[in-house]
């Protein structure tokens, strides 16, 4: 399957850049940026670094839209760290972004591939909508695992709204009302895989510069967790596990039905079943269980393979 992220690349956003790469199920064809981590231009430059560093810098990179005067909430800079990896200095590529944007990227691959792709947002849904806006056909046909939202278990911005979707509520009712086959990959299963040092040492042991430069993000990510939120007892894999449903949708279960996300009031960003199209046939399948063990043992290990294998220090 060939499959196109689109990142707000801090430090799950890499992780799962890193996991489409590792994945043996998975073709990446080009990664498109947005926002809500970091900036659009911050986010381009982490990404490419990190395909750098990952032996990759062939996978092309493309800027998104974005919000004029946008910066990152204190919190997100608080969990990513201010340049977005946990303060972790990447070497930067000689590489720029492609000059096609990241909409029109999307609607070619779209006609190319069909069936063949999956695009995974772990983002506000701000670009996947304009892809939508500008050609009714990529809403028919497009894949779409997206990480974002909750149904199940409170948001982690408010009491009603997930980080992603907070960004952009009306975007993500819009992907909800117009596509045609949506998985939401939200705070209802990320939230059972977990990572902890124990992992991370084992991707430092490998003693290759990626394996190094990855402990010591996700290493800053638990720390932040463990002040956020420490009863869960190391950091979720949000963006990851997107991914990996991407490849193995068998990895969690769902609840099909048609999605909408509340765009006003005091439950602005809410993620829920749409009441007016309950009768109708479902467009839309929410993960609400998860085979984490197996998720996190096969995340981890490919992980280790992966960093063996682009190079020692």
């Amino acid at each position: 399957m060939k499959a196109i992220l689109d990142l707000d690349t801090g430090i799950d956003d890499a992780l799962a850049l890193a996991y489409a790469l590792a994945h043996p199920d998975l073709e990446l064809i080009g990664v498109t940026c947005t926002y809500g981590n970091v900036t659009v231009p911050l986010a381009v430059r982490n990404t490419l670094a990190l395909l750098e560093l990952l032996d990759r810098p062939d996978i092309p990179v493309f800027a998104g839209p974005s919000p004029d005067g946008f910066q990152p909430s204190e919190i997100s800079s608080f969990i990513h760290g201010q340049n977005g990896v946990g303060e972790v200095a990447l070497t930067p590529s000689d590489k720029t972004e492609d000059a096609q944007s990241a909409t029109d990227f999307l609607l070619q691959a779209v006609r190319d591939y069909g069936d063949d792709l999956v695009i995974i947002p772990t983002g506000p849904s701000t670009t996947i909508a304009q892809a939508m806006l500008a050609d009714a056909t990529f809403a028919a046909n497009a894949h779409i695992v997206m990480m974002g939202g909750a149904l199940t278990v409170p948001g982690n911005v408010s009491a009603w709204a997930e980080a992603n979707i907070s960004q952009d509520p009306d975007a993500t009712d819009y992907l909800f009302r117009h596509s045609q086959d949506v998985i939401m990959v939200g705070l209802d299963v990320t939230l059972r895989t977990l990572l902890t040092e124990k992992e991370t040492a084992r991707w430092r042991a490998t003693g290759t510069t990626a394996g190094e430069v990855f402990a010591d993000m996700v290493d800053y990510y638990i720390r932040a967790y463990a002040t956020t939120a420490p009863h869960l007892g190391g950091c979720g894999l949000h963006d990851p596990l997107a991914v990996a449903v991407a490849a193995d949708p068998s990895l969690v279960e769902v609840i099909e039905t048609n999605m909408k996300t509340d765009t006003q009031g005091p439950t602005r960003g809410r993620t829920i079943a749409d009441e007016t199209r309950l009768s109708q046939e479902p467009t839309a399948k929410v993960a609400v269980g998860v085979d984490n063990e197996r998720f996190v043992r096969e995340f981890v290990d490919r992980l280790e393979e992966l960093f063996r294998t682009v190079g020692a220090k």
